[in-house]
């Protein structure tokens, strides 16, 4: 289904898709799994094409203050424009080029997920689809077993819309219902620290319920290690920038307690498993040294040798010193241990080694690392100061935990039975892929692919063929 899915966008919207090539699998070691990658991405698109539409756009999960539409295969470079200049300097150009030129001819152009969101709805526009905003999801309608329609508020009013097909739930998760997520995985979770649509607050999974739908994975989130918030700010997530060699990451303790460099769910998963096993990491802090500070891009907003802002240190977020024992002093970990954890990891790095967590072992792990440095491109020791460390939180591009639903992506009650009429897909439905993310794309991929197969599973119950 995954090829149709894609010859179905080329035919029904102007977005362009292009291979992300050498973006690894997140478990390219894995069986099946591929260091080359699957990853596939939209060129930048001209997000004036939606109109009045175009404001209603969520914003871009790294965006920056000057237009410049970032694929995720551009990222790369870009970070490391200090470094490898041949390859970041002409990127930086291409896409200020592309985003300045086109505000002055009147194109506003998006990449990642933004960019695809804005092609997928003008796919939609251009098609005649009517489309309602503001409307809110109060409860399914049902005649008898089946579900027949959905009951909305709009415009200040119920009304109920009936849907002779199917009804298909794609209403996100339950990024910002805090009760739901208390209960289902963690009471240590901070309240806005996700990264996921404000809207997404579990009513589509509730409605399901309401019907009869069993419930899975409600403990599982896309997590993201981000960097702590300023007062009233979001997270900024971090990705490369805890796989560049130069940079470590300990609890409060002054220990480190996991690869740095493997992907975020990952990550995210190992501080639950943490949690849960009685040792939990109650801070974390991601600490380097000036050389990294000169050479990396750092929390998406501060460029090579840019210093950290003074509100960072002025709210704790950041702390700063020329030995790592005053350093560990003013993080507030135990000093002992953390000067004991700094001295391993400098000895092992020095000889690109990491034996406690494997880190630079994975191809994912090397596809954010800095090329120049040898042996291993994840791994360098932290030797000349100042030294610095800033605080981390851990935050999630949204929950992934759903409905229950098959192949076709029906919804199922909990004996796996198939609820009638009702289909679930992306952050609504538990996730295809179980508690694993296997690569860039993956949360968005499997809502395109799941839409696609429950569009032609209810056209197929009406006895139409063709979508």
């Amino acid at each position: 289904h995954v090829a149709a899915t894609v010859d179905m966008l080329r035919r029904t919207t102007p977005l362009r898709l292009f291979w992300a090539r050498d973006y690894s699998d997140y478990h390219p070691e894995q069986p099946g799994g591929s260091a080359a990658g699957r990853t596939c991405e939209c060129r930048p698109f001209d997000t004036s094409q939606l109109g009045e539409y175009r404001t209603r756009l969520e914003p871009g999960l790294m965006e920056v203050t000057v237009p410049m539409p970032t694929t995720g295969a551009d990222y790369r470079w870009m970070n490391l424009v200090a470094r490898v200049p041949r390859k970041g300097i002409p990127t930086y150009g291409k896409r200020l080029t592309q985003g300045v030129g086109g505000r002055l001819l009147g194109r506003r152009y998006a990449a990642g997920g933004q960019g695809l969101m804005a092609g997928l709805f003008t796919g939609v526009l251009r098609a005649g689809i009517p489309v309602w905003t503001g409307t809110a999801l109060t409860r399914l309608a049902r005649e008898g077993d089946r579900v027949t329609g959905a009951v909305v508020e709009h415009d200040g009013r119920e009304v109920t819309i009936t849907a002779r097909r199917g009804v298909v739930l794609a209403t996100g998760g339950f990024d910002h219902s805090m009760d739901m997520r208390w209960k289902f995985q963690s009471e240590s979770l901070g309240a806005n620290l996700s990264l996921g649509a404000a809207a997404n607050t579990g009513d589509g999974i509730r409605a399901g319920q309401d019907v009869g739908a069993g419930i899975d994975l409600m403990d599982q989130a896309w997590w993201f290690p981000a960097v702590a918030p300023l007062p009233g700010k979001a997270p900024a997530v971090m990705l490369a920038e805890r796989s560049l060699p130069g940079c470590l990451i300990v609890d409060q303790h002054g220990r480190r307690f996991a690869n740095e460099a493997t992907d975020y769910m990952s990550f995210g998963q190992r501080l639950l498993q943490l949690e849960r096993s009685g040792s939990p990491v109650e801070a974390m802090w991601i600490v380097f040294d000036q050389q990294y500070r000169n050479s990396y891009v750092f929390g998406a907003e501060l460029f090579p040798r840019m210093r950290i802002p003074q509100t960072w240190y002025d709210a704790g977020i950041a702390v700063r010193a020329d030995n790592l024992t005053d350093l560990g002093a003013r993080m507030g970990v135990e000093v002992s241990e953390f000067f004991a954890t700094m001295t391993r990891f400098n000895q092992n790095a020095a000889a690109g080694e990491d034996p406690d967590f494997g880190r630079g072992r994975s191809a994912y792990d090397r596809y954010y690392g800095d090329p120049t440095v040898k042996p291993n491109p994840n791994l360098r020791p932290l030797v000349n100061g100042p030294f610095y460390a800033v605080k981390m939180v851990l935050s999630d591009l949204g929950t992934c935990g759903g409905l229950k639903t098959d192949e076709r992506a029906r919804v199922l009650r909990e004996d796996g039975a198939a609820i009638a009429g009702l289909y679930a897909i992306g952050n609504t439905a538990a996730n295809a892929f179980g508690t694993t993310y296997p690569g860039a794309g993956a949360t968005i991929a499997q809502g395109l692919v799941y839409g696609y197969i429950a569009a032609r599973e209810a056209a197929r119950e009406a006895g139409r063929h063709q979508v």
